[in-house]
């Protein structure tokens, strides 16, 4: 671990009761849904990480608990490093309080894991679809939303897909 990141992780353990591990070279704290806004804050207000760097989440389905893992990047610019803020969230009605009142850029990054992996961000000021048209029924990056699927065209198969396509009539 950054020698400048390792007193941030011993406070964050202190005061959250916060896990942590190293993964390539990257710091990942765990912190729970309840304590993520106290958090970010806190490394805001007093470590400066002025800099919400990437706001995601990854499905792990099909665990469910905890089946996805919402990830803060926060960087600090005038200290050089970089640490991973992690929140686990369960699967059945997923819901994490929204950052945008400590990282503005949090708002749109929230409303596009809403769109994509159905994430709530309780009290975000406006929890619409960003990427997807409105109506649009389930969530594209969850792992359990169905593809669709078109077999590939070729030489040997083209006769087979040709007559399986709709075109047009005239």
């Amino acid at each position: 671990m950054d020698n400048k990141l390792e007193p941030v992780v011993k406070v964050l353990q202190e005061k959250f009761g916060a896990t942590y591990e190293e993964f390539r070279g990257e710091t990942h704290v765990f912190v729970t849904a309840e304590q993520i806004i106290e958090a970010l804050t806190l490394l805001r207000d007093k470590y400066e990480f002025e800099l919400l760097s990437a706001l995601t989440a990854v499905d792990y389905y099909p665990q469910t608990s905890p089946r996805f893992h919402v990830i803060y990047q926060l960087s600090s610019l005038a200290k050089n490093v970089t640490v991973q803020l992690r929140v686990l969230v369960n699967g059945d009605q997923p819901k994490v309080p929204t950052a945008s009142g400590v990282y503005e850029v949090a708002n749109w990054r929230e409303r596009e894991i809403f769109d994509m992996f159905g994430i709530e961000f309780e009290g975000h000021p406006d929890p619409r679809r960003i990427l997807m048209p409105e109506g649009t029924q389930g969530h594209p990056l969850r792992k359990d939303f169905p593809l669709g699927y078109e077999e590939p065209q070729f030489t040997f198969n083209f006769e087979e897909i040709d007559l399986r396509k709709p075109y047009a009539k005239e």
